[in-house]
């Protein structure tokens, strides 16, 4: 994979910057952002980096990227990071936490009409806690559907569970597992972890390929075929 843009480059002052129509008309491939495809990920927003490189006050929660026109992810969002995400004009928030959403989040969401999935996962952690793959399987058909779209995902640190579910959405997309593990392995950094990896390997997509509604799938066209052939 040719070397990523920066997350200020291609996230921060493109959505600033782009005409607020954009996201009231039918979600595409063409989405007009500064990257060479459309379904490379941008690098991870570090929070508390150099906040000088943000516009105004608009902040990003800590290891927010885009993953693709019209889904991004990150950790969780907190009371700074909102006016950024207002910028987003988000449709939905699909969050991979156990715990009840928080308080001042929710009633953010309410404000601004977001509408929040939540797929509490524990993660997978040794000896005995994995993620459910029919859970997996739930949150994907939820993240391609375009009616949900702009979506966040996040977890607490963007980093181990929103890493699993991106890694099966990749292979949704037919993405090597080279390249899949690499993306996983840069958000994730210092702390990957092998069952993360393996659950990503061992994922059967094609429980989630006939859940899909073809109607309302995005503009993928090599995705629209596999779900139209497993369909």
């Amino acid at each position: 994979m040719s070397e990523l843009p920066s997350i200020q480059q291609t996230v921060v002052s493109a959505l600033v910057s782009h005409d607020e129509s954009l996201h009231d008309a039918e979600p595409a491939a063409n989405f007009p952002i500064t990257i060479t495809n459309t379904i490379v990920a941008t690098k991870p927003f570090e929070d508390g980096a150099n906040m000088d490189e943000c516009p105004e006050d608009l902040y990003p929660p800590e290891n927010f990227a885009m993953v693709c026109p019209y889904i991004y992810r990150s950790g969780m969002p907190k009371k700074r990071h909102f006016p950024f995400l207002q910028k987003l004009k988000l449709k939905s928030i699909l969050t991979l936490i156990l715990e009840e959403y928080p308080e001042q989040s929710q009633k953010f969401l309410n404000q601004n009409g977001i509408k929040l999935f939540q797929f509490g996962v524990a993660g997978n952690k040794e000896p005995f806690a994995d993620i459910p793959e029919a859970v997996m399987c739930e949150a994907l058909a939820v993240l391609m559907d375009r009616r949900n779209h702009p979506i966040l995902i996040h977890c607490n640190k963007g980093k181990h569970r929103t890493g699993c579910l991106v890694g099966c959405l990749r292979k949704v997309q037919e993405w090597s597992h080279t390249s899949i593990f690499d993306e996983y392995r840069r958000y994730s950094a210092p702390k990957s972890r092998s069952m993360d990896q393996q659950f990503i390997e061992l994922f059967d997509v094609r429980p989630v390929l006939e859940k899909i509604d073809l109607a309302c799938l995005p503009d993928w066209p090599m995705v629209s075929a596999r779900v139209s052939f497993s369909q």
